[in-house]
């Protein structure tokens, strides 16, 4: 399903939407540190606090962590250098000119570009096999964050390509129409259909995207929805209903998320959550989801990405004419509203936001600091949050450097979050248990 996602949205704007995740396979706190953290006191230090919680994973286990996150770094690197390969297979190597030839046997120039563009995505999903299957399946069993064989794995990426073509090719071929009959203006147009694509690709997720990969289901009725509902309802937020899904045959990782826009928005949690975490710690994560919604973050995200993506537009217009006049003939590509030039179109998209990824981490991680210290008001359970992002761990470094955190990543860091909860457990000692 990520793969999906990340080719449709590499295709179409290079975007893609984040969800608050939480893993706990590995690490636990102690009895002893929990009664210690949650010790109602006179006298409360937040550095000793935090330093308590994070000093919870060490050894291998810290080494585990900080090895799956860094060698994230080198991946983007890797998938940047990769993608370019692939781009040269269809430009250089002639693959892109028979596509061309196969599309050409229609008469409608439409018709001709999305027969191109289902080709491209069918083989373009072929040549990064090889690396998915590293990144995907064998690197997540390496570190223990998968539950899929590699069977079940195959299918969920071939459902994936399946949806990806079916609302992607679409997208790209309306584009090139902007590209045909618009001239130079084509961004204009481009960027503000991705935009309209984003918002009816967050409409249509829960509701009918999700569920292909996922089973989704109300969550049973007992005290705990009773509780989550009560706190949706104590923030304004109409909920009627919690959706649980069935993450744990494909990952170990703890997860919740609010996704979707307008009417669709439902907030939901994995089995994983309730079975490996206590009511205390669910209801954090749910206080942060509901803060999602309560802040309006995905209202906000899409006009913050929309900027973005209105840079970023400008941005390949002038790199296309800029390499398609000086390039485009050896390419087979006789104009930008030529459909032979979506493989370049599709790298250099890829290309822009890699050096925009501070960018966007930036944006991404300032809405999930804001929707922790909601959560932390809604919930009030400070050390649940703490343990909570503790298990964060499993596959996220817990204390980074503080441009490491700036550039790579996309939720504030384990130490940053555990210190946000401590500062806020230092105001409300005596509402603390």
């Amino acid at each position: 399903m990520k793969k999906l996602s990340l080719l449709l949205l590499i295709i179409c704007i290079g975007l893609s939407l984040q969800t608050f995740a939480a893993p706990v396979d590995s690490i636990q706190a102690t009895d002893s540190l929990t009664a210690t953290a949650t010790q109602t006191t006179t006298v409360f230090n937040v550095d000793s606090a935090t330093h308590q919680w994070l000093s919870t994973l060490n050894g291998a286990a810290r080494e585990k962590s900080d090895s799956y996150f860094e060698g994230g770094y080198v991946l983007q690197v890797v998938n940047l250098f990769y993608g370019l390969l692939v781009a040269l297979v269809f430009l250089k190597l002639g693959l892109g000119k028979q596509m061309k030839c196969i599309a050409g046997k229609v008469q409608n120039v439409n018709l001709q570009n999305l027969i191109y563009v289902i080709l491209y995505f069918l083989l373009a999903w072929v040549l990064s096999f090889p690396l998915s299957v590293y990144t995907d399946y064998f690197r997540e069993h390496q570190y223990g964050l998968s539950n899929l064989t590699f069977v079940d794995w195959l299918i969920q990426n071939l459902q994936g390509l399946g949806v990806g073509i079916i609302l992607g090719a679409p997208m790209v071929t309306f584009l090139y129409v902007a590209l045909r009959k618009t001239g130079q203006r084509w961004w204009l147009w481009g960027a503000s259909g991705s935009i309209i694509f984003i918002m009816f690709i967050s409409f249509l997720a829960p509701v009918f995207i999700s569920p292909i990969f996922n089973k989704y289901e109300a969550l049973e009725e007992g005290k705990l929805k009773d509780e989550i509902l009560a706190m949706a309802r104590a923030n304004d937020i109409s909920a009627e209903n919690v959706y649980r899904f069935d993450a744990s045959k494909q990952t170990k990782r703890v997860s919740a998320n609010v996704s979707g826009f307008a009417s669709t928005t439902r907030i939901s949690l994995n089995d994983n959550l309730l079975n490996r975490c206590t009511p205390e710690e669910i209801k954090a994560v749910m206080g942060h989801e509901m803060g999602h919604y309560v802040l309006n973050h995905v209202y906000k995200g899409v006009i913050e990405f929309g900027v973005l993506i209105f840079i970023v537009f400008a941005l390949l217009n002038w790199a296309l004419n800029k390499l398609i006049a000086t390039r485009g003939a050896a390419w087979g590509i006789e104009s930008i509203s030529d459909v032979a030039g979506l493989p370049l179109l599709a790298f250099l998209i890829s290309f822009i936001f890699f050096f925009a990824t501070p960018v966007t981490n930036t944006m991404i991680r300032t809405q999930e600091m804001e929707a922790d210290q909601f959560g932390l008001n809604a919930a009030r359970e400070p050390d649940a949050e703490a343990h909570v992002d503790m298990m964060l761990s499993e596959y996220r470094k817990v204390d980074p450097g503080k441009w490491e955190e700036i550039f790579f990543f996309d939720h504030p860091s384990g130490r940053v979050r555990i210190e946000t909860a401590m500062k806020w457990k230092a105001e409300h000692l005596k509402d603390c248990k």
